[in-house]
């Protein structure tokens, strides 16, 4: 059957994944979780430490399986790694041994891009992200922002139809995540790519987002979905000075902090 093109980007349909511990316990990370994100949309994810956030974007890129349920892309079942999929982690994925234009032409020349063609590329995007001064340069000749500038541009540059994001920022100084905001949510406008932001800042995620997804505490699944009713587009740094931003910001916190709460009550109950 061919997929409806007018189908979400992504569903997760009654999704529990479980896996076993290193001592050989069965943990369940996620339990009758539902989410669906329509293509274009900019969704957040936040929930307490150690909720399934991380796991979710896993079941995602298929690298791993619903234990049940079923986890759909573009209409279609999750079969495999899709290329249609781009991934910015927490910790960049950058090559120390190559220049920063070879690290960004390095998904095209994979894909089988012709050099010339991708080189060319590659030069536009570090452009995009002002960076076409220190194309030469390595990973550690870069700030942690100008590294993060480069990942952005690594993952762009395959024209990605999802964008999947863990805590890609939580790394770097609040003055340099706001100008990363700011960064990201201008490639996003241009490629319309359909993003899951994972993020442990409530903030953050309403700044960027279309919806926040709120999840449980572990066995995770979603407790709320809040529409962010915020016009775009969007000056980062300003709206956090909203009354509408500081209103919704405190909405979900309330629901959030429970969770966390919850969270914190059960890890301590682990220890003692």
């Amino acid at each position: 059957m061919t997929p409806d093109s007018n189908s979400p980007a992504i569903e997760l349909i009654n999704v529990s994944r479980r896996f076993l511990t290193p001592d050989g316990k069965s943990m369940t990370a996620l339990r009758d979780f539902n989410m669906s994100v329509a293509r274009g949309e900019f969704v957040a994810v936040v929930g307490p430490t150690g909720c399934g956030k991380s796991t979710t974007l896993n079941l995602v890129t298929g690298l791993a399986k619903p234990s049940a349920g079923q986890v759909r892309v573009m209409g279609a079942p999750v079969d495999g790694i899709d290329p249609r999929i781009g991934f910015v982690f927490q910790t960049d994925a950058l090559f120390p041994w190559r220049s920063v234009i070879d690290n960004v032409v390095t998904g095209p020349l994979f894909r089988g891009m012709a050099p010339d063609l991708a080189y060319a590329k590659a030069r536009e995007w570090l452009a995009r992200v002002n960076l076409s001064m220190h194309a030469t340069k390595y990973p550690h000749q870069l700030s942690g922002g100008m590294r993060k500038r480069v990942s952005l541009a690594q993952t762009f540059i395959n024209e990605p139809q999802i964008l999947l994001m863990d805590e890609p920022f939580s790394a770097l100084d609040v003055q340099t995540r706001v100008l990363m905001h700011e960064e990201l949510l201008k490639l996003w406008s241009q490629s319309k790519a359909s993003v899951v932001f994972v993020t442990h800042d409530l903030e953050e995620a309403i700044a960027l987002a279309d919806k926040v997804f709120v999840l449980t505490s572990g066995p995770a699944t979603v407790k709320s979905v809040y529409t962010i009713d915020i016009p775009r587009p969007r000056i980062v740094s300003e709206i956090r000075y909203d009354k509408a931003f500081i209103d919704i910001a405190r909405t979900i916190w309330e629901d959030l902090r429970d969770e966390v709460l919850r969270g914190a009550a059960r890890d301590e109950a682990k220890v003692s």
